[in-house]
């Protein structure tokens, strides 16, 4: 694979959020809501608190051995499982639900990122050492955002009717897709291998967090990743005395409401807390906790419990509580000895509103990274740019922008009537001083008659664009196919595209490229162009 890069601002590309853009130029507003910048002092100070905080690292250990025990790991992988006992060894973690077959590109990318960003570090600190993991967020229950992947713009969509933690769910149903799959990209020179690997991680699987395990232990054992699925009794033990608080005194309900209040004068908030932030989780039943004529009560169920009742079923069960986004990454964090977040724009949000929680659970905040972003432009596409005059830069403009730009820059006709507009004010000027010498009143007449006959200008000069655009159709069709295909539905690459295409043409080279590829701290847009 030759490909080539070339770094925008995230803010050039118009697809990301204020707050996140404001958070990218450390905006003085938002600076009270992390703890440590996106620089290597803000990486020592992270590893400086901590240091100081008591994880249970044999705790984390046994939890991973016994997760990995059926399966065949990588030898970086288990260096990485052992390391995590070494009080000098810390955590780089990205997060996600598990998508079937990844989901989009991005559960890709923010992986390699991880990786790059731990590797990074082992080496600028020598006397430590960092692993990458991914936080499986398998007790989402949200099938309808993980239970579907897009292939050429096609929704391909798991048909079953399980409910509960997705990752919990039986894979049945999932060989019609990869039937699918195989009847596209068998031809494809990686196209059998990977038919193969989704075979066997998701039909040979007691569930899709077992299935997501192997898949990502295959794709990524190589670079040590170790996947941790938090769907674990011994590591949700360590929880219970803040779950208590979040189900009697409602403590985060109350902390990250009263930091809410400011945040939103701002923007948008991401996630609202509830009074009680907490789901119950048994069998396939995945449903929030409320608090309704005195008893607790699971949302959609039968399913109550009176104050001592729920004591004695959070002490003996923890593993049934499952914790919602307000409470995931305090969980995160508290098992893992973690110094750095890597999430998207939408995580990043929703983090910036946690800072206030981890301060008073005295969990050390992690430096929060925005995940690395690509746009993937193959060289058929670049010619067809080139063919339009467009730069990789251009491409991020809308489509009527972009036509705009092309018709002024090659058109030999007059197509501006601005010169036209300044001789038509000085025209009106002088009437104006002409009829305000006979009457002052006359003058705001005057002014309206050069307002509307600059509108009509303004509506002739817009005529005339569309009338030259029509004689330059061929550039319009060819602008519409780059930008469908580089943008599929009107969005980013990698919030729709899978990496399914890529892997059958590439293999594993695919992944190598988005790693070469991959920043650290440099919080920068990635367009990799594909040359001959």
């Amino acid at each position: 694979m030759n490909f080539t890069a070339q770094r925008v601002p995230y803010q050039q590309t118009g697809y990301f959020s204020r707050i996140i853009t404001d958070y990218l130029n450390g905006n003085d507003f938002l600076k009270n809501y992390y703890e440590h910048p996106v620089s290597f002092s803000g990486i020592e100070a992270a590893i400086n608190q901590r240091e100081r905080f008591p994880t249970d690292r044999s705790l984390l250990v046994k939890s991973l051995e016994t997760q990995y025990t059926d399966l065949a790991i990588e030898d970086a992988v288990k260096k990485n499982i052992e390391s995590l006992s070494d009080k000098n060894t810390f955590t780089v973690t990205t997060a996600h639900q598990p998508a079937i077959f990844t989901g989009n590109l991005y559960f890709i990318y923010k992986i390699l990122h991880t990786v790059k960003i731990a590797k990074t570090l082992s080496v600028s600190y020598p006397d430590r050492y960092f692993v990458p993991v991914f936080f499986m967020g398998s007790e989402d229950a949200d099938l309808d955002e993980l239970g579907n992947i897009y292939l050429d713009n096609e929704k391909l969509v798991w048909d079953t009717k399980q409910t509960g933690a997705v990752g919990r769910m039986r894979t049945e149903g999932l060989e019609k897709i990869i039937d699918r799959i195989e009847g596209e990209f068998a031809v494809d020179p990686f196209g059998p291998e990977l038919i193969n690997l989704l075979k066997d991680c998701y039909l040979h699987s007691e569930n899709i967090q077992q299935a997501t395990l192997k898949l990502l232990n295959h794709l990524f054992g190589s670079y040590g990743l170790i996947v941790l699925i938090p769907d674990n009794r011994l590591l949700k033990s360590v929880m219970r005395g803040i779950f208590r608080d979040d189900l009697t005194t409602h403590l985060p309900f109350e902390i990250t409401g009263n930091n809410l209040e400011h945040l939103s004068t701002q923007y948008p908030i991401q996630a609202n807390p509830r009074e009680i932030n907490l789901f119950y989780l048994k069998d396939n039943i995945r449903e929030r906790l409320e608090i309704k004529d005195g008893r607790y009560s699971v949302n959609n169920t039968n399913i109550h419990f009176s104050s001592e009742e729920m004591e004695k079923e959070l002490a003996g069960f923890p593993e049934r509580f499952s914790p919602n986004v307000i409470l995931r990454g305090l969980y995160q964090d508290t098992i893992l000895p973690n110094i750095v977040f890597v999430g998207g724009g939408g995580e990043m949000s929703y983090w910036l509103e946690l800072k206030p929680l981890f301060k008073h659970y005295g969990v050390p905040y992690p430096v929060l990274i925005l995940r690395d972003s690509f746009l993937l432009i193959k060289k058929n596409w670049k010619a067809k740019m080139e063919k339009a005059g467009l730069s990789s830069e251009d491409v991020f403009k809308p489509e009527e922008k972009l036509m705009e730009d092309f018709i002024r820059h090659h058109s030999d006709r007059q197509l501006s009537l601005t010169s036209q507009m300044a001789d038509l004010h000085v025209f009106y000027c002088n009437i104006k001083n002409i009829s305000g010498t006979v009457d002052k009143t006359l003058e705001q007449h005057v002014d309206k008659l050069e307002s509307q006959a600059l509108q009509k200008l303004e509506e002739l000069e817009k005529k005339i664009l569309r009338a030259e655009k029509k004689n330059h159709e061929d550039v319009r069709r060819m602008i519409h196919e780059i930008r469908e295909a580089l943008f599929p539905m009107e969005s980013l690459q990698e919030r729709i595209d899978n990496f399914i295409p890529w892997y059958a043409e590439y293999g594993k080279a695919f992944l190598e490229l988005i790693y070469q590829h991959s920043l650290t701290l440099e919080q920068e847009f990635v367009i990799l162009e594909e040359i001959s």
